[in-house]
């Protein structure tokens, strides 16, 4: 039913300033009557990080800040939900506007700075879910005005791990001043060490993923591998959103927006960045692709360039809920054409060539 009023409400939610139409799309999933997740063709389960995923499509961090409803979207047929970012004390986030729609080039510009509750109101509520179906995760960060960032998310770790299935450390968000900083080889080991220590004194089986920016150099790419295999990381997100701006882009005005820029024109570099990490990583690393998904054939690209999960979500602003069994549809017809009973055999394969496709 969603999926079929989604085409008819997309002009009313188009019509109004992108946050307060987020804002009613997270009100209008609160009043939806439970669902649990759906199943899904066996073709399409995923082994990694030790669990088991019903499908590879994921929801990405940003869209459900508060962890108010992931259970609706599990509903909706997500294989996982990434909920937050999450930083331990209440911030505001950046002045409005902060978010705008690129239409004409399927692509969103956001600059919310980490907005969040609060690590109190959102382990409340994931406290609130323990023990219903479904893979969820907490994307975590730190509070602009902290005088102790690897503090920050020492905290948010330990309060959460008992409570996700996995933790994704965010030192790639472009809106929040000095946080990219954190990528550096020096501060990133000391960071992920303390998250690590913190994730086995609490809850050891929680899985600690590392997301970084499209915008690295190859150097900085060595580094931040190696020292994430050496920190016992258990998988990379790529990745986050640009601050480029590609000179493909239709919107010129909202081009100059400062802020991260996602969906279609990010696709091609993130794909890149991804093949770039399979081929360093191998089987060693699990990766998480995200970046400009908004077809079964974008899903499938993202695989083949190594990615063993993906994820998306400024793709739902433009085509809706739909997409995801889209996408799930379209890859099993790819398996069904190559005989193929998983999508294992197809991870990474490509990599090679995919690291050098163009813009």
């Amino acid at each position: 039913m969603i999926n079929a009023l989604f085409p008819l409400a997309r002009p009313l939610l188009h019509s109004l300033d992108p946050e307060t139409a987020h804002n009613l799309t997270l009100r209008g999933l609160s009043a939806l009557p439970p669902r649990g997740p759906g199943a899904d063709d066996s073709r399409l389960a995923v082994e990694v990080l030790g669990r088991r995923f019903p499908n590879p499509v994921g929801l990405a961090a940003g869209f459900d800040k508060g962890a108010q409803v992931p259970d609706a979207l599990l509903g909706l047929g997500f294989g996982f939900v990434e909920v937050g970012g999450v930083v331990p004390r209440p911030q505001p986030g950046n002045p409005r506007p902060r978010v705008f729609r690129l239409t004409r080039d399927s692509a969103v510009i956001n600059r919310f700075g980490l907005n969040s509750e609060g690590l109190d109101v959102v382990r409340a509520r994931l406290a609130a879910r323990q023990g219903r179906p479904g893979r969820v995760g907490v994307n975590i960060g730190a509070n602009k005005e902290s005088t102790d960032r690897l503090a920050d998310y020492v905290t948010c770790t330990r309060a959460l791990a008992p409570l996700v299935d996995f933790i994704t450390v965010n030192v790639s968000s472009p809106n929040t001043p000095g946080l990219r900083d954190l990528q550096g080889e020096a501060f990133l080991d000391e960071l992920l060490a303390r998250v690590v220590e913190a994730r086995d004194a609490t809850h050891p089986g929680t899985a600690i993923l590392l997301k970084i920016a499209p915008d690295i150099t190859l150097e900085a790419l060595d580094a931040m591998a190696a020292t994430a295999l050496r920190r016992g990381v258990q998988a990379l997100v790529v990745s986050n959103t640009t601050v480029a701006r590609p000179a493909s882009l239709r919107e010129t005005a909202l081009a100059t927006e400062t802020g991260g820029l996602s969906g279609r024109p990010l696709f091609a570099a993130a794909t890149r960045l991804l093949a770039e990490t399979y081929l360093r990583v191998g089987v060693r690393l699990p990766l998480i692709g995200v970046g400009g998904i908004d077809s079964p054939e974008a899903a499938w690209t993202k695989i083949r360039a190594g990615a063993s999960l993906v994820q998306l979500y400024s793709s739902l602003v433009y085509a809706g809920p739909g997409l995801i069994p889209e996408i799930k549809r379209g890859l099993v017809a790819r398996l069904k054409a190559e005989n193929a009973t998983s999508l294992a055999s197809v991870v990474g394969r490509d990599a090679a060539a995919l690291a050098t496709m163009a813009a």
